[in-house]
Parts: structure tokens; sequence; C-alpha cells
């Protein structure tokens, strides 16, 4: 090395400088690469089986009724019947409309044949259909109540409904349905001559006596019915399903005070 090299790099090892700086490393080698062990592929997802879909129901265009006088009672065979026994006879196998086949039993009604105050519901429910009797649900015990708190038995007023046969999820009865039940249900009040007729809900109100209005805004308000030739006072009241769901202090006098009206009326038409 020639001398002032040596000289610098003796002053720089005095100072301390040189042993400071750092002689390149030789490169490390790479690391070799890691191997995992291959993971189990996952198993495919099961695919859940198609629900088969259900066929659509039979709409009530597409049902054809029997022409029968079993299946389908001719008018003049309801008309001749001469009592609430000889209907229910005539009438009992009829599939006059799509509710016909689907039901288990014929909810005819039930009560005093000459009962002085009648009530019309809508329809048979469940527990009606099980048992072919009017109101035995939770809604008929109701009406029993409703029934006693005004003085009277369930065995001295008639129940009946706009429909003998239970519609499907206890919908509203469509109008065709209605309006093929509906002659079964003037001929039993033809026979049956009430004095009053309460009216529980909307669909025995329109179906019958042919308001359209809501319940909620006619109830309490006496309408008029001619069946027979004979015009029948007619008090709406709310159906006792309703006052399940809403009941209110409200509701509960409502009804009260329709049923109160009512008897009032049964009890004047006794004595004239």
């Amino acid at each position: 090395m020639d001398h002032p090299l040596r000289a610098w790099r003796d002053t720089l090892e005095e100072l301390g400088v040189m042993g400071l700086v750092r002689e390149p490393l030789p490169p490390s080698p790479a690391p070799e690469p890691r191997l995992e062990p291959a993971r189990p592929a996952a198993p495919p997802r099961p695919v859940a089986p198609s629900r088969p879909v259900a066929p659509a129901p039979r709409s009530a265009a597409a049902y054809v009724p029997p022409s029968d006088p079993v299946g389908c009672p001719p008018p003049d065979v309801v008309a001749g019947a001469a009592s609430l026994g000889e209907l229910e006879q005539a009438i009992r196998g009829c599939l006059a409309c799509p509710l016909g086949p689907c039901r288990i039993k014929f909810v005819f009604g039930e009560g005093d044949p000459g009962a002085r105050l009648m009530f019309v519901g809508e329809g048979p429910g469940r527990d009606e259909d099980l048992q072919g009797r009017p109101f035995v649900g939770r809604a008929g015990e109701l009406l029993d109540k409703m029934i006693g708190a005004i003085g009277l038995k369930r065995t001295e007023v008639y129940i009946g409904n706009v429909v003998k046969c239970r519609p499907p999820d206890n919908r509203t009865p469509t109008p065709d349905e209605a309006r093929a039940c509906l002659g079964y249900l003037r001929r039993q009040i033809e026979l049956i001559q009430p004095a009053v007729i309460v009216t529980l809900g909307a669909t025995p109100l329109r179906e019958l006596v042919g308001v359209t209005e809501g319940i909620t805004r006619v109830r309490g308000q006496w309408k008029r019915v001619v069946v027979g030739g004979r015009e029948i006072p007619v008090m709406p009241t709310f159906h006792p399903a309703y006052v399940l769901r809403q009941y209110t202090q409200d509701v509960r006098r409502a009804v009260w005070a329709d049923l109160k009206a009512a008897k009032e009326w049964v009890d004047k038409a006794a004595g004239a």
C-alpha cells in the first residue's frame, strides 16, 4: 500500500473510525421454501332437495257444481221444506260451491226453531267444521256469555251463518259462495220467523241485508230485511271474534248496547 494511504489508514485506526465501518457481509443464501401439508378439500355442501310445489287451488270460476238434487238442491225443494229438520235433510249434501267438497261437517245451525231472537254470523271456523255446530270455539264461548248477559240461554235463541261450510283458513266467503248458500239462510228465517235478527260482523250485514258500509260505522243502527213477505228489524253488531281481538271497554260497551236494544225490541214485540 502506498505510504500516503497507509498513513491515512493508520490515522483512522488510531481514531477508532475504521472499527465503526462494517465490512460488507457475504450474501446469505435464500431461505428454502416452507412446504405446508396440503389441506383436504372441503366436502361439497349438500344441496337441499327442492320442495314440491303445491298445485294452485282451483278457483271458484273453475268449479263445476254437480247437477243432481243432492249435490245441488233445487230451489223448489228448499222452498218446500216445512220444518228446519226437513230443510237440513234437503241441503246437507250440498256441493253447490267450492266450499262443499272441502268441508268436514255441514254446519246447518241450531237453537229454538221458534226463537224470537236470531243471530247470524259469517261462516263456520275450524271448531265448527269439526263438530258440525255453529259458534263453538272461543268466539262461541263469548257469544254464549253475550246471550246470557241479556237474560237468555243459547237454547232460547237461534244461531246460524251465511255459509254452512268452512272457508279455507277462515277467510271471508266470496260473493258467489255466499250467494250459493243465501237461499238456505233465508228459508231458515222464514221457518223460524224471529222478531229480531242480530248480524255479527260485516258479512251477514252485507249479504243478507245488502248494507255494504263498514260495521264500525253502522253497528247499533237499526236496519230492515224482508224475508218471506215479512219485514224484520236487524241490529248490526261486532262479531265475537272481533271483540276477542279488540277487547276494549269501548267495544264491549258497544256490543252490550246493541244486544240490549235487540232484547228490548223482542220484549216489546212479545207484549204487543
